[in-house]
């Protein structure tokens, strides 16, 4: 674990919003006496997709158990579909067995990643590594979010390479093998560029050297990593992100996935600010998941925290602890948790390091301060830095920006601050489609 420094639910619509008297940062009547509540998190999204790409790489079956189901993960499966991979479910998606063949896909053919970025920027270099062209597209949203370092880096490695949108896709990739050598990535706009690159080294024609610059979300590329050597790769990291990746592939394993330690931030937040006790399962010391560092900054808001062997603890102690600063930068898919429930602490809190933010499903910096002026709260921003004011929290219409993890933390707030509504809240399907009911059940109205 990385500590940081320092089925839709349409029963949600923003009409469906309960105007109440808006809360006060003095509030400090919650207490801690009720009975220790179980969230049912879902497989990690980041695990899954990471899984499914590298089980498809590698020689035999493989099983994922647990898998998460949800836009996303459904997406990356169609689409490797589309590239002639089987994947069969199992009961209930209980599990999800892959098959894959040892190298690239052959033949070529249309890619559609809808809204999934871990698709558009890990199946383009799985591609490269083998025959065909290939076009990937996806939705609006996606249009919109960077891709041109990937298509470069393919580029120097012998891959053809044609992104015809103005940030990347549609993307063409005339794919005829690549081979291995030097490689130098810019990390700093997103890290999935640097997992689908190291990804796809061991099916590379000769050894394969990375070092990347300005790495962000150093978390997820420790993940990568340890999936990639489950899955029996040789990757080392000779020198700090410099990693080199030899030629053996793959092999077929199974795999259990654990919870999502980026979902769980939301109902571990939910018993700080409830002054509840919430346990979440499967999440433990040796998680995979630099997102459950996330308590770190809970324990820092005065929640008291204990991360066992199989599971995290948090219980809420009636008050949120503001009055400091922290750098995000390597969980920033938690910093949002943090902004939206600031409000209900006691002083002003800071979050750094979250410029890569911006280029998210939304520029997620502009949208948590454009909601919590929406909401009356004061905040003030920087290319990547918020700081969010305590204060009266009045109702509002949320703007989800078509973003999962907007709606899911600013649901956080609503439970101590009556009135939110939201205009997309299906939009968390993209991670968590029960997000909403599951939120009921653990705290009711």
């Amino acid at each position: 674990m990385s500590a940081p420094h320092t089925t839709t639910d349409a029963s949600l619509s923003a009409t469906d919003a309960v105007v109440s008297a808006p809360h006060t940062a003095a509030d400090a009547s919650l207490t801690t006496t009720d009975a220790p509540l179980t969230a049912r998190v879902p497989g990690s999204k980041s695990i899954t997709n990471r899984a499914l790409l590298l089980a498809a790489a590698a020689r035999g079956t493989s099983r994922l158990r647990a898998p998460l189901v949800s836009d996303d993960t459904l997406a990356f499966r169609g689409a490797l579909t589309a590239l002639g991979v089987r994947v069969e479910a199992g009961p209930h998606d209980a599990f999800w067995d892959v098959t894959g063949t040892g190298r690239g896909p052959v033949g070529g053919g249309g890619v559609w990643c809808a809204d999934a970025g871990t698709a558009a920027r890990f199946l383009p270099p799985f591609t490269a590594t083998g025959r065909g062209t290939y076009v990937f597209d996806g939705s609006a949203q996606l249009r919109a979010r960077p891709l041109r370092p990937l298509a470069d880096a393919l580029e120097r490695l012998g891959a053809t390479v044609r992104a015809e949108g103005d940030a990347g896709l549609p993307l063409r990739v005339d794919a005829d093998g690549l081979r291995g050598g030097e490689l130098q990535v810019d990390g700093g706009l997103s890290s999935q560029f640097l997992s689908g690159l190291l990804m796809a080294g061991p099916l590379l024609r000769t050894p394969l050297t990375v070092t990347v610059r300005d790495l962000v979300s150093r978390p997820y590329i420790d993940m990568t990593v340890a999936l990639m050597r489950r899955f029996g790769a040789e990757v080392t990291e000779e020198a700090p992100g410099v990693f080199r990746i030899g030629t053996g592939g793959y092999t077929a394993v199974d795999l259990p996935v654990e919870p999502d330690a980026s979902t769980a931030s939301y109902f571990l937040a939910a018993a700080a600010v409830t002054g509840r006790t919430v346990t979440v399962p499967g999440l433990g010391r040796d998680s995979l998941q630099g997102d459950l560092g996330f308590v770190e900054v809970l324990r820092t808001a005065g929640a008291r925290v204990d991360v066992g062997e199989d599971a995290v603890t948090v219980t809420g102690t009636g008050r949120l602890r503001g009055g400091f600063e922290v750098d995000m930068g390597a969980i920033s898919d938690t910093f949002m948790t943090l902004a939206a429930i600031a409000p209900l602490a006691d002083a002003p809190i800071t979050v750094r390091g979250i410029g890569h933010a911006r280029l998210k499903e939304s520029d997620r910096i502009a949208a948590v301060a454009g909601n919590l002026a929406a909401c009356g709260v004061e905040t003030e921003t920087g290319p990547d830095w918020m700081t969010v004011r305590p204060g009266p929290v009045r109702p509002a219409l949320i703007a989800c920006h078509r973003d999962h993890r907007i709606a899911m933390a600013f649901s956080v707030l609503g439970l101590r601050a009556p009135g939110l509504g939201f205009d997309d809240p299906s939009c968390v399907g993209k991670t968590f489609p029960g997000f909403h009911a599951e939120l009921r059940r653990l705290f009711p109205e």
